[in-house]
Order: C-alpha cells, then sequence, then structure tokens
C-alpha cells in the first residue's frame, strides 16, 4: 500500500467560528459538532479566531480510493504507529485515511511503516 507524505506543517485547533477559515488551502478539514467547531489546516494559515489550537503535526495519506467494505486498514497503520508509542490524529475523507503525528515523531513514523510493508513516498 502506498503512503504518501505530506510537506505541510499542521494546526488542529478549536475556532469560534468558520468566517475567518482560508478555504482556498491545499489541505484543510473542518468538522462541526454540537460541542466544537473543529479545523485542521496548514499552521500559516491558522486564523486569528482560535480558542485552542496546537501546532507543530505533520501529515500522510494512504494513496488511492478506498473503498468502504474494506476493512482494518486504518486499524493496521495505527497499530504499527502505537508499539512505537507515537500518538496519531486521525482524518477520513470519502476517499481515503489521513493520519498526523507531531512533527518530532513524523519520520519515525514513516520509518515503522516502511519497515512494516507500505511503501512511503
Amino acid at each position: 500500500m502506498q503512503i504518501q507524505k505530506l510537506d505541510h506543517d499542521l494546526t488542529v485547533c478549536k475556532v469560534r467560528s468558520f468566517d475567518d477559515i482560508r478555504t482556498d488551502s491545499e489541505l484543510l478539514f473542518i468538522a462541526k459538532t454540537d460541542e466544537e467547531l473543529s479545523l485542521v489546516c496548514p499552521t500559516d494559515d491558522t486564523p486569528m479566531n482560535t480558542t485552542a489550537r496546537e501546532d507543530g503535526w505533520k501529515a500522510f495519506r494512504i494513496c488511492g480510493t478506498l473503498d468502504f467494505s474494506l476493512i482494518g486498514i486504518l486499524s493496521r497503520l495505527t497499530d504499527i504507529l502505537a508499539q512505537r508509542s507515537i500518538g496519531v490524529f486521525a482524518v477520513s475523507t470519502y476517499n481515503t485515511d489521513y493520519i498526523l503525528v507531531k512533527k518530532d515523531r513524523f519520520d519515525e513514523a514513516l520509518t515503522a511503516l516502511s519497515e512494516n510493508g507500505y511503501n512511503v513516498s
């Protein structure tokens, strides 16, 4: 399975509203629940109206479009990382999954995946 590392430095944050979000960012995840408005975006594009934020994330994606009937893909990846005590923040889209890890553990995460048969580019 092909894993693609993404170049962006990312921020995970909570915002007061979605008004100031740069929707033209190449990578952007927006979530709304009854409890919060959350955002994952390039650190340089983090809006001013954050109520909480955590910088220092990097991401990789599983390449290709994953069929909804596939089972355990995300579980296998996170298990490999958990065995190395690497925490993750996972985001799923219609097509695929993205896994964020802290920047200081990113290279270690990619090495672990590569050592377990994943093709990392």
